[in-house]
């Protein structure tokens, strides 16, 4: 039997498995596509969307969203790329349950996250009390927004600004003291930029997550509106008001935006934030 019909029989016995998982990937691809198209589809045909956007309601839960999600992002950068660089770069006692801790956000019901923050940050939460007693509060205003969306979004983030600092080359950074680069230099000049895709990545999928973000705001910062009603509250206070065009018009709004994140990171060749295999440093590296 030649080559050539060894494997036009090969090809035979595997078209029905192709076939097989085609309709599959079809059945999932629709089951997962319809609902969002019809959602958004709807919103632009009965011109809802458009209406939307002019309302007192939508743009104070627009600008609320996008102040609160550009807080959060400060706060990641400030506190997670620290994070991300050290456990990508050492390996410590501690560092599993560190690691652990930071992608536990990921999985842990939303819901259960703004009750544990408000544990804590509450008039009556471990930090919240001693708080209460000097005039400041926390829970049920902007700040727990933040806070909220600080929580479920970093993770995200961290994941990829580790897995970008590990694929790094030391030997690059150690030819650039050599040189007589600081250590600033070296972060500034060598290690951020080989690393800003993964960055870049993370940043627009923390952002992303914070912007959907509705279990852990609704449970402790509440739904008031012009303080802490973001987007996806809106789509369901709209909802529970009986207002179907424009719940379905809101949440229009934030399927357009998480499809041109989701869209960005790949057309960018940003697909390392998608990779639940990256943030595990490189073998190796110490």
């Amino acid at each position: 039997m030649t080559a050539r019909q060894v494997h036009d029989r090969r090809r035979e016995r595997a078209s029905p498995a192709v076939a097989t998982a085609t309709a599959l990937a079809a059945l999932i691809g629709l089951f997962l596509g319809l609902p969002v198209a019809v959602l958004v589809g709807r919103a632009l045909l009965d011109g809802q969307l458009g209406a939307s956007l002019v309302t007192l309601t939508v743009l104070d839960a627009l600008t609320l969203s996008l102040a609160t999600t550009s807080a959060s992002l400060v706060v990641t950068i400030g506190l997670g790329t620290p994070l991300a660089y050290l456990l990508a770069r050492h390996r410590f006692r501690g560092a599993s349950i560190i690691e652990t801790l930071v992608d536990l956000p990921i999985v842990l019901p939303p819901s259960v996250a703004g009750l544990a923050l408000l544990l804590v940050f509450g008039r009556r939460g471990l930090v919240g009390e001693p708080l209460e007693s000097v005039g400041i509060g926390v829970a049920f205003t902007t700040v727990a927004v933040v806070l909220a969306q600080t929580f479920v979004a970093a993770p995200f983030y961290i994941r990829s600004a580790r897995a970008g600092f590990a694929a790094v080359d030391p030997d690059l950074e150690d030819a650039a003291r050599v040189d007589g680069a600081a250590e600033a230099q070296v972060a500034r000049h060598v290690t951020v930029p080989l690393a800003a895709s993964a960055l870049a990545a993370g940043l627009v999928m923390s952002w992303a997550r914070a912007l959907g973000e509705f279990g852990a705001t609704i449970m402790f910062a509440g739904n008031l509106e012009g303080v802490t009603q973001t987007l996806p509250l809106v789509v369901y206070a709209e909802f529970q008001a009986g207002d179907l065009d424009a719940s379905i018009a809101a949440a229009a709004i934030l399927v357009v935006a998480a499809f041109g994140v989701l869209v960005a990171v790949r057309a960018l060749h940003w697909g390392r934030a998608l990779d639940l295999r990256a943030g595990s440093p490189a073998p190796g590296r110490s």
